[in-house]
């Protein structure tokens, strides 16, 4: 397990040089601009509180590895209610027929926000939890570097607005260690797990499948972003 774990952050490195986390980091670019790319983002969102209560956790169980991973879901299956409240007070929470919102929902733009979540749901519908425990690891390595960026975003977003953000801030990112339980012993037993080599292989192909997912999933972000200006769409309100 951990040349997988090894190979995780390795992948987490890389994924942090991708162009939306430079267009987010670009103070010559309104900041509310910068996170323009949040309702693009949403299918995936939502969808992933889903994730945690109907694909990752399992109930009962007498395995202590999914015993750690029940506990995990539970601290991340709410976190689409900070979204939803940050939409708000980022004005991005403008008025839209319910059909329009659907047909958005559903559309080419937000197409790799959806293959991003059907991805997640195959990779751990009856799943093994050490299969389970390789896509928490990567989730959160992935949200990490975002969130550490989009809480700068919004630090300067409450400077200027005087309204807090909490899924764009640290009060989230606090939340998104890179790892999948920050207690003492649990990396080192995640450490000790030996895989067959058949089984390492399946891994090490699950955690390059993700991050490539992960990645399309991030780039159409930036395109939403560059398509979308906030301000334009403000003013059409």
């Amino acid at each position: 397990m951990q040349q997988v774990l090894a190979l995780i952050e390795q992948k987490k490195q890389e994924f942090a040089q991708v162009p939306l986390f430079n267009f987010m980091q670009d103070k010559s670019i309104n900041p509310r601009q910068r996170l323009a790319w949040a309702p693009c983002a949403a299918h995936f969102v939502m969808n992933f509180g889903e994730l945690n209560k109907y694909f990752l956790r399992v109930e009962p169980t007498n395995d202590p590895i999914q015993t750690l991973i029940n506990k995990h879901t539970y601290e991340d299956d709410h976190h689409w209610l900070w979204f939803l409240e940050d939409l708000k007070n980022l004005e991005f929470d403008k008025t839209l027929q319910f059909s329009d919102a659907l047909k958005f929902l559903w559309s080419e733009e937000t197409q790799n926000a959806r293959w991003l979540s059907y991805q997640l749901y195959r990779y751990t519908l009856q799943a093994t939890p050490i299969q389970k425990i390789i896509v928490i690891e990567v989730t959160e390595a992935t949200g990490n570097i975002m969130f550490s960026v989009a809480a700068e975003i919004g630090k300067e977003l409450k400077a200027i607005t005087q309204k807090p953000c909490r899924y764009f801030a640290d009060f989230h990112l606090d939340v998104e260690t890179g790892h999948m339980i920050g207690s003492s012993g649990i990396e080192q037993l995640l450490e000790d797990i030996q895989l067959s080599e058949a089984a390492q292989q399946e891994a090490l192909e699950l955690v390059e499948n993700l991050f490539t997912v992960f990645t399309q999933f991030t780039n159409s972000l930036l395109v939403y972003a560059k398509n979308h200006k906030v301000e334009q769409l403000l003013k059409a309100v």
